[in-house]
């Protein structure tokens, strides 16, 4: 009995985003990392055999990105989740340890929990996205750190100025990177497939640059639940501000991370992470446009599979 079959009549009909075809994402799970025709071709996923070893290569290709746009004497404009976070407290490393000053840098959060009118947690919640950035990241480079007036978090009085900001970094000659994580739900930054109900055509869907108040998927508050909450939904928010794909199109270069394991044979990204690699671009699948973007995505070996049952 397949998926599909199960899922017809069932609470289930319509949990799942209209646009997904589950037989092509089943698929997508037997095969591995090989390439596919719509990669970018400098679009290169990288394996790391443990999460050690991806919080450092991560945290080096951001400092890296850093420096390289330093020497080239041109600003950095990055866009930054809270998830992944491990790589932070190696690229403050590099980045002290090369004594890199980060004052070409402009920060712009992709996300932040929200409630219905898109108002964000106090930046003194040890929840709120700022108050993490600034513990896992700003904070530890000291005088080297990126200026207080170039960072930007997601409020629903900032968001809708990051288009014309990144504007005109780029018109100054600004390189944008993007880092990012994969969702449970295949999202970038909290940009949800089903959002792409909204839209009538690919083009504009593409063209949209954030949400406000958006209202997030029921399998994103449990993997935040699970990642983020200690398993406490009760204190998941339902919804978020946050980018859309008018910006995270736009990058010049990414730095993705997928490490999503649990333990014991267990995790919650391997479907996410090998369907964003063979789907193919589908505004109803938000992370399959990555793979056509110049970057790494940085990934723990288990996720690539085989992804089989197993009693755990």
């Amino acid at each position: 009995m397949d998926f599909m079959t199960t899922v017809k009549g069932s609470l289930l009909e319509n949990f799942y985003p209209k646009g997904w075809d589950m037989q092509k994402i089943d698929e997508c799970c037997e095969k591995g990392v090989s390439r596919e025709k719509f990669w970018n071709k400098d679009f290169n996923p990288v394996e790391c055999d443990s999460i050690n070893d991806f919080d450092t290569y991560m945290g080096h290709e951001i400092a890296l990105q850093i420096k390289k746009a330093k020497e080239e004497n041109r600003k950095l404009a990055m866009i930054l989740p809270v998830g992944p976070m491990g790589m932070y407290k190696w690229a403050a490393f590099f980045i002290n340890e090369w004594q890199l000053s980060c004052e070409h840098v402009y920060t712009f959060n992709m996300d932040e929990w929200a409630d219905s009118e898109g108002n964000t947690l106090p930046n003194t919640n040890p929840a709120s996205f700022e108050y993490s950035m600034k513990e896992a990241f700003f904070n530890k480079l000291g005088d080297l750190t990126v200026p207080e007036n170039q960072r930007n978090f997601a409020t629903k009085d900032n968001l809708p100025t990051y288009a014309d900001k990144i504007a005109a970094l780029k018109e100054d000659g600004a390189k944008l990177v993007l880092v990012f994580g994969i969702g449970r739900m295949c999202h970038i930054a909290f940009w949800e497939p089903q959002f792409a109900e909204d839209y009538a055509t690919e083009s504009e869907w593409k063209s949209a640059t954030h949400r406000i108040a958006a209202k997030l998927h029921p399998l994103t508050i449990e993997q935040n639940a699970l990642t983020s909450f200690k398993s406490r939904t009760t204190l998941v928010p339902c919804r978020a501000n946050t980018i859309g794909p008018g910006l995270f199109l736009q990058a010049d270069y990414i730095i993705g991370g997928c490490d999503g394991t649990l333990g014991r044979g267990m995790g919650w990204q391997g479907m996410s992470f090998l369907t964003t690699l063979h789907y193919g671009p589908d505004m109803n699948i938000t992370s399959t446009y990555m793979p056509t973007l110049p970057g790494k995505l940085f990934y723990l070996k288990e996720l690539a599979g085989p992804l089989t049952a197993e009693c755990n």
